[in-house]
């Protein structure tokens, strides 16, 4: 028996690895965070398979359901939305399995901060503007902010910032990111990307009005100069005169063939 930790995607039900729907299609229980996981995934469970929204349930009783799958020997498939790596509440349900010696593994999904980008059609690291994309959050009733994890600390290295669980202190991000990244830096929220609902909200941390009606705090913020796609140097993987191990340039290539 072993519990699969599953990260189920953003929203739209295709933007699961095949891994996850074949997982889900092999276990007998499936346990899965009804607030955001969409239901359509749920399509992929066995004909009788045990699914539970776990959504009403408190942590104690999320794992008596995954004990009583344990004692009859059925695997669990346990779905979280986006990736499991960031702000999914996995890690607590680990300590208690390692506690209980009941195995275990994990398949990462596509995390929402990839999917807001893709809907944006926008890398997020560009030549010459950002080379790095900070995910982070403001602090809130279930989490509280590590010191020096404040976003004026992030704001200094000019990153492009993909700030979750935010949406409801718009008017505060903006405050405190303007003397950091100027009122003309780009700016978007997203909400339920890739979700038939999705919704942009596209401007700079000067003209976003925070009211913009957004007000669930699934909603992502993007901030940085990467958001405006123009302004760019080319990358030079691709230069013609950049000698690379597949495409060695020069009389004395640095990797010669």
């Amino acid at each position: 028996m072993t519990v699969h930790f599953i990260g189920a995607g953003p929203g739209a039900p295709d933007l699961i690895t095949l891994r996850g729907r074949d997982l889900i299609a092999a276990c007998p229980v499936c346990l899965y965070a009804g607030s955001l996981v969409p239901e359509a995934l749920l399509a992929h469970c066995p004909p009788g398979a045990r699914i539970v929204n776990t959504a009403p349930l408190s942590l104690d009783q999320i794992m008596a359901e995954i004990g009583a799958a344990h004692a009859a020997g059925l695997d669990v498939a346990r779905l979280h939305s986006g990736d499991l790596s960031v702000w999914s509440a996995m890690g607590e349900q680990l300590r208690r399995l390692r506690a209980l010696g009941i195995p275990y593994d994990v398949t990462p999904g596509v995390p929402s901060f990839a999917a807001a980008a893709a809907v944006l059609q926008a890398e997020l690291t560009l030549p010459g503007l950002a080379q790095s994309v900070v995910l982070t959050r403001t602090a809130g009733r279930a989490s509280a902010m590590p010191e020096g994890e404040a976003l004026e600390a992030f704001a200094r290295t000019g990153a492009t910032l993909a700030i979750h669980l935010s949406v409801h202190l718009l008017a505060e991000v903006q405050a405190r990111l303007v003397p950091f990244y100027g009122a003309d830096c780009p700016v978007a929220v997203v909400f339920r990307a890739s979700w038939p609902d999705q919704q942009v909200v596209r401007g700079t941390l000067g003209s976003v009005d925070p009211a913009i009606g957004l007000g669930e705090r699934t909603a992502l913020i993007l901030v940085g100069r990467a958001l405006a796609a123009e302004g760019f140097d080319d990358s030079r993987l691709y230069a013609g005169d950049y000698d690379r191990r597949y495409r060695p340039v020069g009389t004395a290539p640095r990797f010669p063939e």
